[in-house]
């Protein structure tokens, strides 16, 4: 007499089918995971979801006057004002581009002077008006207005306790962040505040020029 069972053969054809199954559903999982982890934000683009754009005009985010252009004489040093750019669609409607949150910005206007190296000053209104991108570079958070030594207004991000000067070019003063909040050129046509182009560096969620570079053509390629 054998020592081995006899397997009752529809139970073994069960079996293999079930872990045939199980196998195949891991793997595509793990395969729907990998796809759209790796997905380029770019194929899902919309207008409303662009980066700033050169020509689009900064309008306020504020609920209470969302869509207004943002004015001059609503501008200070020590309060920023958050805004969106405000480009055109494929028909050449305007559209807010609120769709990607990484396109929030802050507006300041400093006095004459006080804007200084790493700012860079061709790219303010008159060495006064600066903007910036207005999520913090450490993990998205948006950054808020805050107070340095002596009662200085900076901006700190709410989340890891990140600070940034924003009359020199946004550059790190204190907690986690590991580059400055992006700087958004700007020109005043008329009574607003226009992007000459997009942001000058690296915004949150790309950690290599070249990687935003590439994401800001393919952009441009795909609105044009």
């Amino acid at each position: 007499m054998t020592r081995y069972k006899k397997q009752d053969p529809e139970i073994t054809r069960r079996r293999f089918i079930n872990t045939a199954l199980g196998a195949s559903a891991a793997v595509g999982g793990l395969s729907l995971i990998s796809t759209l982890g790796s997905a380029n934000p770019v194929f899902r683009l919309t207008p409303k979801k662009a980066p700033p754009l050169k020509g689009d005009i900064l309008v306020h985010a504020d609920p209470a006057k969302f869509g207004q252009p943002v004015r001059v004489d609503e501008l200070s040093a020590d309060k920023l004002v958050r805004a969106w750019p405000q480009g055109k669609d494929e028909n050449g409607a305007p559209v807010i581009r609120d769709g990607d949150p990484t396109s929030i910005l802050a507006i300041y206007r400093f006095p004459k002077g006080e804007l200084k190296a790493p700012t860079n000053l061709e790219a303010t209104v008159d060495g006064e008006i600066v903007a910036y991108g207005d999520r913090c570079t450490h993990a998205g958070c948006n950054v808020d207005d805050g107070q340095g030594p002596g009662g200085r207004s900076i901006m700190n991000c709410p989340c890891h306790s990140g600070q940034y000067e924003p009359r020199e070019g946004c550059r790190v003063i204190g907690g986690p962040p590991g580059h400055p909040l992006p700087q958004l050129p700007i020109k005043l046509e008329g009574d607003r505040l226009v992007a000459t182009e997009t942001f000058l560096s690296v915004p949150y969620g790309y950690n290599k020029e070249e990687d935003w570079e590439k994401y800001v053509q393919k952009v441009e390629e795909l609105l044009s």
